[in-house]
């Protein structure tokens, strides 16, 4: 087994998935929006709407006692970067113990979990090896080949900069966000759900559903299917 500076074998255990389901129990929809998300001319439509205004932000006082809301969401994610690439479905819990994520192939097979508690990050393969470090981007980087931005991403995917760095936010006529800037990272949000009794799409507060992240050499894109707040 190789071993990467920062990120250290765990003994293996049993599949440890208690929040997500289990291989052999992905419901046949999931299959068919993991078939759709990579078959061609199927894509999510893309609403483009011009920024007008940049904003910068800079870091909250007491970030470390910042917490956001909990909850759970179900979507599909395509990786692809310098070494490594990835396409498959996502689940995902946040809560304020921590978060736990499950990656799933194209056909619903496990790929890997991560978990995230105080005491730091744990990543299970499918072959049942477990890794340890103190941070998401190194053991995801050494183990799966690319980067995941944990840290961020929980603001990013409700449409907010993460309030522990600087951030720059390009926002269009209506206030809406259309790209956040931070950490390295350009998150560029294309498509948002309606909100009820709203006909737009882009009005202001919608919740994101098709998002891009892009760093050099990387690039990320989520569309989020389903979405729960609280532990749902």
């Amino acid at each position: 087994m190789m071993v990467h500076a920062g990120v250290a074998p765990v003994q293996s255990g049993s599949w440890p998935f208690p929040l997500f389901i289990k291989r052999g129990n992905v419901p046949w929809w999931g299959l068919i929006l993991c078939v759709l998300f990579f078959s061609p001319g199927c894509t999510t439509p893309v609403h483009k709407r011009t920024a007008v205004s940049t904003i910068v932000i800079e870091p909250m006082t007491g970030t470390a006692e910042t917490k956001l809301a909990a909850f759970r969401l179900i979507g599909r994610v395509s990786v692809t970067g310098d070494k490594d690439s990835f396409s498959g479905g996502v689940q995902w819990h946040h809560a304020d113990a921590g978060d736990e994520i499950l990656l799933l192939s194209p056909l619903g097979q496990a790929v890997a979990q991560i978990r995230r508690d105080r005491e730091g990050v744990y990543l299970t393969t499918s072959e049942q090896e477990t890794f340890y470090a103190l941070d998401v981007e190194t053991l995801t980087e050494r183990v799966l080949g690319w980067r995941l931005p944990l840290m961020g991403l929980q603001y990013w995917v409700q449409s907010v900069n993460s309030p522990a760095t600087v951030a720059e936010i390009d926002r269009d006529i209506d206030g809406t966000i259309m790209a956040i800037r931070q950490d390295g990272w350009e998150i560029s949000y294309l498509s948002r759900f309606p909100m009820p009794g709203i006909e737009t799409v882009q009005a202001q507060g919608a919740r994101p559903r098709l998002l891009m992240l892009k760093r050099p050499g990387l690039q990320i894109k989520l569309i989020i299917d389903s979405w729960n707040p609280g532990n749902q």
